[in-house]
């Protein structure tokens, strides 16, 4: 093998072992007691994948297992569990929310921490725009949500 070709093969795997952490959220760490659950159920899948990569000897894998190890590790130092509040008066953090927009269609959103989020379900993050806009709200006031405006018709 000619030494050229060792130096990229070396150069491609320098930078497989460097690879970055993933950038981490300056917001406040808000998460449900199930977004919780979620956390450490990643912490314990990436540390058993990272066992696998070593034993494997498996450099991409270790360095992509360590890096979502170090993610995980990170979010649940910083986690901050909000209980649910019973209080259904307002929207808020862990809250379901359903509006209704002028057409008749209803949504229903709950708001959770940003690892938590998953859009398709109806699980926005507290920080997303929608999640902002209905925060604080009550049954009846109105918001402006998915490109119009919408009612509060139900918070559970």
């Amino acid at each position: 093998m000619s030494s050229a070709f060792q130096r990229e093969l070396d150069r491609e795997e320098a930078a497989i072992v460097d690879m970055p952490d993933r950038p981490v959220s300056t917001a406040r760490n808000l998460v449900t007691p199930e977004g919780l659950i979620q956390i450490e159920n990643e912490i314990e899948h990436w540390a058993d994948e990272l066992k696998k990569a070593q034993a494997a000897e498996d450099k991409a894998h270790v360095a992509s297992a360590g890096r979502e190890l170090r993610y995980w590790t990170s979010r649940r130092s910083n986690a901050e569990v909000v209980e649910p509040i019973a209080d259904h008066s307002e929207v808020r953090f862990g809250h379901r929310v359903t509006v209704e927009t002028a057409d008749g269609k209803r949504r229903t959103f709950r708001i959770v921490g940003e690892d938590q989020a998953d859009p398709a379900k109806g699980m926005v993050p507290y920080v997303a725009p929608i999640a902002t806009a209905l925060l604080g709200k009550s049954v009846g006031d109105t918001v402006e949500v998915m490109h119009g405006e919408a009612e509060i018709v139900a918070i559970e």
